[in-house]
């Protein structure tokens, strides 16, 4: 669990610096055009109001995401359709990787992942063949600040969360798919509002490697994230925050 906590730590900074290039927005639309093929109403569409809130926090335009929405419910007739995918394979170092993918071209999707793969060591694989080392977790997280950790706990646990983490800077929860809805909802009205919350796929068991193995593996990661049709790229890598760190440093 703590590899993607601190991977997803990293991945906010980008964020803020990859937004100013639009490509976040590009991939918020996605996500937002996807859930809406479930349904527009963000009262009854759960996916999709979680899309739509991301997008919110990331300052996208109001113009952008009803556009988005439109498109995945199908009002706009002239986009072209998106399917969402989920790609499987091994890093370097044996490391698991899930690639979780949103594009309107199959082929160009996997071409570019396969190209980084094979430049930067790994394979991609069959579907399976690493998913079974995952579980879909609703995850959440608070700045400690100066919050009551039993409070937390509390509240978390009694609505539904299966595990709470506290670290220096960063709180942690986790609760099945099925509860996510609920937990947000309890957080929120207990004055505790969530810096993240989303739902994500948890390594069941991670891998801890030496600085270069491990930074061979997050270069991949990067280069997977950087491309337009890539969501979301998971791994079982056990990062720490020393290796954090230094790998920040070299960014």
């Amino acid at each position: 669990m703590s590899g993607h906590s601190k991977w997803s730590t990293i991945k906010r900074k980008k964020a803020a610096e990859d937004a100013r290039r639009g490509q976040v927005f590009t991939k918020l639309a996605k996500e937002i055009a996807i859930a809406a093929g479930e349904g527009p109403d963000t009262d009854v569409n759960m996916k999709l109001r979680l899309a739509v809130d991301k997008a919110k926090a990331a300052n996208m335009p109001k113009d952008n995401i009803e556009r988005a929405i439109r498109r995945g419910a199908g009002l706009d007739k002239d986009a072209s359709e998106l399917e969402e995918i989920m790609y499987e394979g091994y890093g370097p170092h044996g490391v698991a990787l899930m690639i979780e993918v949103v594009t309107d071209n199959r082929n160009r999707a996997v071409a570019d992942i396969r190209r980084w793969f094979n430049k930067l060591g790994g394979s991609l694989g069959e579907s399976g063949c690493v998913a079974w080392q995952f579980e879909p977790k609703g995850y959440f997280t608070l700045p400690p600040n100066e919050l009551d950790a039993d409070q937390v706990f509390e509240v978390a646990v009694e609505s539904g969360a299966d595990d709470v983490t506290f670290a220096e800077d960063l709180i942690e929860i986790f609760a099945d798919p099925s509860e996510f809805q609920t937990v947000r909802e309890s957080l929120q009205q207990n004055g505790l509002t969530p810096e993240t919350a989303e739902l994500t796929m948890l390594p069941k068991t991670t891998i801890t490697l030496d600085q270069k193995q491990a930074f061979q593996t997050m270069n991949l990661i990067s280069m997977l994230e950087e491309l337009d049709d890539v969501q979301q790229v998971y791994s079982n890598l056990d990062i720490s925050d020393d290796l954090m760190a230094a790998f920040e440093e070299q960014e």
